[in-house]
């Protein structure tokens, strides 16, 4: 690693900790040269798949265009930025199990509609309510009938 005050290549790694849950290793080096400390943070490169957009265009895989959509959804909702972080990094699980190197917007909009179902019913049905263009009131109705049927059906067999 290069030292960001002497450019001198030759530092060595003084003290590693684990942080944000072990996802992150925070390292503090010092430089051999000009013996200056400093602070590095090291993490996993995840390669995500390519989103295919509804027009055909390929774009990168963009985690805060999905944070910002979930944030629109729960806004006003009891969900805390824990359950957000949780939920965006399960979708972004999910996209990199399937293996594939390009997944459709399409598939990444049911997944993000999957997991807001579980955290948040009202959250649920405002983002599908613009994933899918709901026209009226009765698309709205329509779906919530199915949330309403689904959570019957779960308790039954409880």
């Amino acid at each position: 690693m290069r030292c960001p005050f002497c450019s001198e290549e030759d530092t060595k790694v003084v003290d590693s900790r684990l942080v944000t849950g072990g996802d992150q290793i925070r390292r503090r080096r010092e430089c051999q040269s000009c013996s200056e400390r400093f602070t590095t943070y090291e993490t996993a490169e995840l390669l995500l798949p390519k989103v295919i957009k509804q027009n055909g265009a390929r774009e990168p895989f963009n985690e805060e265009k999905l944070r910002s959509g979930i944030l629109r959804a729960v806004e006003r909702r009891p969900i805390s930025v824990e359950q957000i972080e949780e939920t965006v990094s399960h979708i972004q699980h999910d996209l990199m199990a399937t293996g594939e190197r390009e997944v459709s917007s399409l598939v990444v909009g049911e997944h993000v509609m999957q997991h807001l179902k579980k955290l948040d019913q009202v959250a649920y049905v405002r983002f599908a309510s613009v994933y899918r263009s709901f026209q009226d009131l009765n698309e709205f109705r329509e779906e919530i009938d199915k949330l309403s049927a689904e959570e019957l059906e779960n308790s039954e067999q409880q």
